[in-house]
């Protein structure tokens, strides 16, 4: 049974204490956080739990607790979206992934967008679930949107600190319409859990004015966008609009009513089949003869099996005929598919997959 990660801490620049934990194996992959997630309490949930088992089989997964939620410091005076992005890259290099798939989900969409346009040689693949480029008050709002989003605001402020769960109700059938009553019961209390109604509050509200749309035209990553068709929670225009505007990107609708998929849906297979198909053309599972990470390919074994037997670069340059460039080429590649961010690491993963057995 998957035990939930060791969880450690970093700083971010302007030193609010940040906690993260990273677990599974395969390729790397950064989740960016939202307000309504929490690093210890999610292992325990019916609605994270099953998402975070199906991810640790097939990646080496870290995510984090944003500033002022969960486990990190609650007491914080910056909740801009600036801050959280440094959050973000604070994680990010805690992690030591050279590269890594970084997947936004919901609010943490445009600060995927956001570090992907900033650092585009850390991101290999990105993957956006529910996302928008532009927050609520930057669609060109009606008077009947802006008393909505107002309201919504109150309901959080009044609601999310107190045991009455009434008005958390609201915004959870606005989540999860599509849910047991188990699974109702604990997103509504992790409303409360995750933060309190101050920082919450101040997040939506950071959020609701962000607008990285002007960045989508600059992404060169692969992408992939997913987004339920009837998502009660952020149209389904905007994933549309993020998919047609980044060059390249592949959009994937997906039939559901629930802004956050669950596991008894048609939709939460198709969801991760799509992204196991998008990052190395499999379905979920299926690893490489074994070994648990991304298919390699023939060249890149043979560099493994060599790495898996003690060969420094030189010495795999010369028994391949290659140059050193072209091995360090093949290590990065390697690295990335392992999800791992040194020599030692990637040894222990072929050696465990049955490479580096010298003949006899």
């Amino acid at each position: 049974m998957l035990k939930a990660p060791q969880i450690r801490f970093c700083r971010a620049s302007d030193g609010v204490r940040i906690a993260y934990a990273t677990t599974g194996r395969g390729p790397a992959m950064i989740e960016v956080s939202t307000w309504l997630n929490h690093l210890e309490f999610d292992w325990q949930s019916p609605v994270w739990r099953p998402r975070l088992v199906e991810m640790a089989k097939n990646y080496t997964m870290t995510r984090y607790d944003g500033r002022g939620c969960g486990l990190s410091d609650r007491t914080v005076e910056d909740l801009s979206f600036e801050a959280n992005l440094r959050d973000l890259e604070a994680v990010a290099d805690a992690a030591g992934f050279k590269r890594f798939i970084l997947l936004g989900c919901c609010q943490g969409s445009g600060l995927a967008i956001a570090y992907a346009a900033r650092h585009p040689e850390r991101v290999s693949n990105l993957i956006l679930y529910g996302a928008f480029a532009r927050g609520r008050l930057k669609r060109n709002p009606s008077a009947q949107d802006l008393d909505e989003a107002n309201i919504m605001l109150k309901l959080v402020e009044l609601g999310c600190g107190r045991e009455n769960p009434a008005f958390r109700q609201v915004y959870t059938t606005l989540f999860i319409p599509e849910s047991t009553s188990e699974q109702f019961s604990w997103f509504s209390d992790l409303q409360r859990m995750s933060t309190s109604p101050e920082n919450a509050v101040g997040l939506i509200r950071g959020f609701d004015a962000m607008d990285v749309s002007d960045l989508l035209p600059k992404m060169s990553c692969p992408t992939l966008v997913l987004h339920a068709r009837n998502d009660g929670r952020v149209p389904f225009g905007e994933g549309r609009m993020i998919a047609s505007t980044i060059t390249g990107a592949e959009f994937v609708p997906l039939e559901s009513r629930n802004h956050i998929l669950l596991e008894h849906q048609p939709a939460w297979k198709q969801f991760f089949a799509e992204i196991a198909r998008f990052i190395h053309g499999r379905g979920p599972g299926e690893g490489s003869a074994g070994m648990g990470f991304a298919e390699p390919t023939e060249r890149e074994r043979e560099v493994l099996e060599l790495i898996a037997r003690g060969l420094d670069n030189a010495e795999i340059a010369s028994q391949l005929s290659v140059s050193a460039k072209t091995v360090r080429n093949h290590i990065n590649s390697i690295f990335n598919k392992l999800g791992a961010s040194n020599r030692a690491q990637a040894i222990v993963r072929a050696r465990e997959a049955g490479m580096g057995r010298v003949p006899a």
